[in-house]
């Protein structure tokens, strides 16, 4: 995909805007929004860098491998094998609405069972829940001055996330795959990062990722951004402490 069609994209898609409650957390973190300056221990002034967060299994435990094959009483490789391999990527770019992808669920010709869409939607959603420390370390890093943006490849049932464990008390829900600048757009494509700076407003150079897939934290840094690749909460304090974080 060429720059400027990335360009024009973003331009032109429809901002997500916040709720409410989000307007009220991020107006009263006003100052810290400003991106400060600080001085590094040469003497030179630097940017803060912007947080790029991913959710499912970086903050929220993702059910899709264990939860989504039980309501159906698969295994995960029995799923894989059965579903279409192309619906869920769709709705997660925004191509698809949600009956589509429950009309268009498994391969043609495999032994999938009729379901109902909204029973599949509240089980995976009961099963969402906060990885250990992550809320406690995002609020930290919060408090220290630092921009923190959703970054994620999911469909619109990032709503359902929200709606139970209200991550956007911690973070705007920025950059989606469904919806918003990113629309259309999935890490590692490096698209979705040029989708992000150019929202933002800044060079890749000022932006770090915290994704735990590897693929995508390395499509990150060949983007010229930053990249922790998430394996526990202790581990990415440590990371982003030795990256010069304070907080």
């Amino acid at each position: 995909m060429h720059l400027e069609s990335v360009t024009t994209r973003v331009a032109q898609s429809p901002l997500w805007m916040p709720s409410s409650r989000q307007q009220s957390v991020r107006s009263q973190a006003g100052s810290r929004m400003q991106r400060p300056q600080v001085t590094s221990a040469a003497g030179s002034t630097v940017r803060r860098p912007i947080l790029l967060i991913d959710i499912m299994d970086t903050v929220v435990r993702d059910p899709f491998y264990e939860h989504m094959p039980a309501f159906f009483g698969m295994t995960f490789q029995e799923l894989m094998e059965a579903k279409h391999p192309e619906s869920w990527v769709k709705f997660e770019l925004g191509h698809i609405s949600e009956q589509d992808l429950y009309d268009n669920f498994w391969r043609p010709g495999a032994a999938g069972v009729p379901f109902d869409g909204a029973a599949l939607r509240e089980h995976m959603a009961s099963r969402y829940s906060l990885l250990p420390g992550m809320a406690e370390l995002l609020q930290r890093l919060a408090a220290a001055g630092y921009e923190l943006h959703a970054c994620s490849n999911y469909p619109t049932w990032w709503r359902e996330v929200e709606a139970r464990l209200r991550l956007g008390d911690l973070l705007p829900w920025t950059f989606l795959s469904c919806e918003g600048p990113m629309r259309g757009l999935r890490k590692p494509d490096p698209a979705a990062f040029q989708a992000a700076a150019l929202h933002l407003g800044v060079q890749p150079a000022d932006l770090l990722l915290v994704d735990d897939r590897e693929v995508n934290a390395q499509a990150a840094r060949g983007h010229g951004m930053r990249a922790v690749r998430f394996v526990d909460t202790g581990r990415l304090e440590e990371e982003l402490q030795a990256a010069g974080l304070e907080f």
